[in-house]
């Protein structure tokens, strides 16, 4: 859908316009030829049809060359056998103008008297200097044009990439949410003390998530901040003291990374790996940076648990996260899940170029 998309943006604004080349090509060329025929003279009748037959003849050798050498041969880089053509393609035609155009001339304007404008040795220099001359230019307009849609294609997917993100941000953001008010919905319903405190520290949260998971990149300090926040405010639905081990070993807290990659691993953590029992099995989170290299691993129980709204939710989080990865980090990243009957455990590796 997305290769539709594209193709069809560039055709419906295709830059290149060979109609509009051409008739600027063959009028510089005309203009250039009556100065020379006429030799920088007042041009008469006679030099005009001179010219104009002229031009006639040499429209052959360089429609073969534009529209046939150069894409066939030149395009794919066969150069010799261009070169080859090329010197071919100029002898060939050089020669039938040598041989028909005065004839030819003759034959249709009899009341002219037409005398040769340039002799045989100056007719092969002539047809050199203008064919290398529209090669030239030919190359010119396709290396302008090529960049013109490349461009273009850049912008295009650019913007694909970017409504892409924004939509994956905005499922993540009510999925966060909805796991946050359920907890607060809890407290609210036993009428517990705390209710107050986790509403605020609800809203930091939330500060970040809407605020800074906009910017292009965040410092990894302030993801691993998120996290905790995240953390200490689960602690209103279970003891995360003693059920969460959290290892951090980093060189650099301003490592800057694309945001809200890692919450969504701990949300499934603690939706899926957590039980309100009063001996949950543990959580295990390990996160490991060095130079340009970025580890996030995270092993919990597998409780197999499901409800109506699991059912319909599930994995948004994980699917998000894998279309994040994708389009930030193409081919500069891995994505480890093992799930077995015990345990699920993630590992997030990611080697940032940038």
């Amino acid at each position: 859908m997305q290769n539709h998309s594209l193709s069809y943006t560039l055709k419906s604004s295709n830059y290149h316009r060979p109609l509009i080349f051409n008739s600027l090509l063959w009028l510089l060329a005309f203009v250039i030829l009556i100065f020379v025929f006429s030799k920088g003279k007042a041009p008469i009748t006679i030099d005009y049809i001179y010219t104009v037959g002229f031009l006639i003849f040499m429209t052959i050798p360089v429609s073969i060359n534009f529209y046939l050498l150069m894409p066939k041969l030149l395009k794919h880089e066969k150069y010799p056998w261009y070169a080859l053509a090329f010197v071919i393609n100029l002898i060939v035609f050089a020669n039938i103008t040598l041989w028909l155009f005065q004839s030819v001339l003759d034959w249709l304007f009899p009341d002219y008297f037409f005398i040769s404008y340039v002799s045989k040795g100056n007719l092969y220099i002539t047809f050199t200097i203008f064919l290398i001359s529209t090669t030239l230019l030919k190359l010119a307009e396709d290396w302008f044009y090529f960049n013109k849609s490349q461009n273009k294609l850049l912008k295009v997917k650019a913007l694909q990439v970017e409504t892409q993100l924004s939509s994956l941000r905005s499922q993540i953001n009510p999925h966060f949410l909805f796991n946050s008010l359920n907890v607060i919905y809890a407290l609210a319903l036993e009428q517990k003390k705390e209710t107050t405190k986790a509403i605020v520290e609800l809203s930091d949260i939330l500060r970040y998530v809407i605020y800074d998971s906009d910017k292009e990149r965040v410092t990894l300090a302030n993801e691993i901040t998120l996290i905790q926040n995240y953390i200490a405010f689960q602690n209103y639905r279970v003891d995360t003291k003693n059920c969460i081990t959290l290892d951090i070993n980093i060189d650099n807290p301003q490592f800057k990374i694309y945001p809200m990659l890692i919450l969504p691993l701990i949300e499934n953590s603690f939706k899926y790996g957590l039980s309100p029992t009063e001996n949950p099995a543990p959580i295990e989170v390990k996160i490991t940076q060095k130079s340009n290299h970025l580890e996030f691993q995270i092993n919990n129980a597998n409780l197999h648990t499901k409800n109506a709204i699991d059912e319909a939710h599930s994995g948004v989080g994980l699917e998000n996260l894998k279309n994040n990865l994708n389009l930030v980090y193409p081919n500069q990243h891995e994505l480890i899940i093992n799930d077995d009957k015990e345990s699920f455990k993630v590992t997030m590796i990611i080697n940032d170029d940038l």
